[in-house]
């Protein structure tokens, strides 16, 4: 899992489909601080659901352990800021 429980994924590549191995996770779009709203998608019994923000096309992929996706460089994982 990610770093806070619920997995998070971003797209700043524009990649057509991002593939992950949970149903259930965050889209955060970009990157912060161009991220938008991180939105809460819960696939159900579908494998794939559409960001109503970003309009990003997940693809459930059950050989992907939960909070992994390809391409892997759309995971995100928050770090700590700076005060």
């Amino acid at each position: 899992m990610a770093d806070h429980g619920i997995p998070h994924f971003q797209n700043d590549k524009g990649v057509a489909v991002i593939h992950v191995g949970a149903r259930e996770f965050m889209c955060i779009g970009a990157k912060p601080p161009f991220d938008h709203p991180h939105v809460y998608l819960d696939m159900g019994a579908d494998h794939e659901i559409v960001c109503p923000y970003c309009s990003t096309l997940y693809k459930f992929d059950a050989s992907l352990k939960a909070g992994t996706c390809s391409p892997p460089e759309c995971a995100h994982h928050e770090t700590a800021q700076a005060a």
